[in-house]
């Protein structure tokens, strides 16, 4: 009698967490069609105002100014610019920190040094901006001609700064997964420890690697606070990091905390800057899926 009483109550135990957890994925995919839902009907009344060619044909933003324009790629250029200077110092960092806690690093080094990266992703964005606008920025025209007081330079550098510990934690994960025959394997083949790494160990764990660099980018696409303080208000088109610039989140910023009229067409440009990002964000993400689908087709 007791262990059919354990097994019922097992069964119960079982069936409500399962419960539990469908509701849980049900939610959020709710909670996904209903932003979905705000972004496109908010973003099909815009565009019932303003004509594509005036929105994907031109590369002047001036929704808030007396003669409006709607050229979004000065936002998409600066939210770009930004993502990539960040890119280009989370990852080769982050991937060479991984590198180091997991090969070389002693287990005492490792045990500090690994918290403070985490210390790092938990200091407050806005904490970031501010380093940015006032110790980077200024470090940075002692030794870069032409860099403006608000840049896209110095808010990348500190985003990617920001990223080292995400993409970091996650490489360094996927190269503790590496089979330890595949390292001896490669070790009597006569190979030292840094070859081992970049033929065995790095092409072995590519697949999270990769999406480590791809959720990365998505959290640098997303950031707000930091683009908001150090990047400046101006959505210009341009190429040149030394300039002001504008990105689509600090856009979408300046406007919230305005006096905008519900409803007015400055106060839709939120909702469509925002589809904007969802579909970037979305495209480069299911690119990631579609590469790591295609590794692990091909490693099986």
């Amino acid at each position: 009698m007791n262990h059919v009483t354990i097994s019922r109550r097992e069964k119960f135990v079982r069936r409500s967490v399962e419960f539990i957890l469908a509701c849980s994925g049900f939610l959020s995919v709710l909670v996904t069609l209903g932003v979905l839902y705000i972004l496109i009907s908010k973003t099909w009344i815009f565009f019932k105002q303003v004509p594509l060619s005036a929105f994907f044909l031109d590369t002047v933003w001036t929704p808030l100014f007396s003669s409006q324009r709607f050229g979004i790629w000065s936002l998409v250029l600066g939210s770009m610019l930004v993502t990539t200077v960040a890119m280009l110092t989370a990852g080769p960092f982050g991937i060479l920190a991984a590198i180091y806690m997991s090969e070389f690093a002693h287990s005492r080094i490792r045990k500090i040094l690994k918290p403070l990266l985490e210390i790092l992703a938990g200091i407050p964005t806005v904490v970031y901006g501010y380093f940015a606008l006032t110790m980077v920025t200024p470090a940075l025209q002692l030794i870069i001609p032409g860099l403006n007081g608000f840049n896209a330079l110095s808010p990348g550098l500190v985003l990617g700064l920001m990223l080292i510990p995400t993409v970091s934690s996650l490489c360094e994960d996927a190269l503790f997964t590496t089979p330890r025959d595949l390292k001896e394997a490669a070790y009597s083949l006569g190979a030292r420890k840094l070859s081992t790494i970049f033929l065995v160990t790095l092409p072995y764990s590519r697949s999270t690697i990769i999406a480590a660099l791809f959720l990365a980018f998505g959290r640098a696409m997303g950031e707000t606070m930091i683009v908001a303080i150090a990047a400046g208000m101006k959505a210009h088109f341009t190429f040149d990091v030394r300039e002001p610039i504008q990105t689509m989140t600090a856009y979408i910023v300046q406007v919230s905390m305005g006096d905008t009229p519900q409803n007015s067409i400055e106060y839709l440009t939120i909702f469509t800057v925002g589809t904007m990002l969802f579909v970037i964000t979305f495209i480069f993400h299911a690119g990631s899926r579609l590469i790591l689908r295609s590794k692990f087709k091909a490693k099986s």
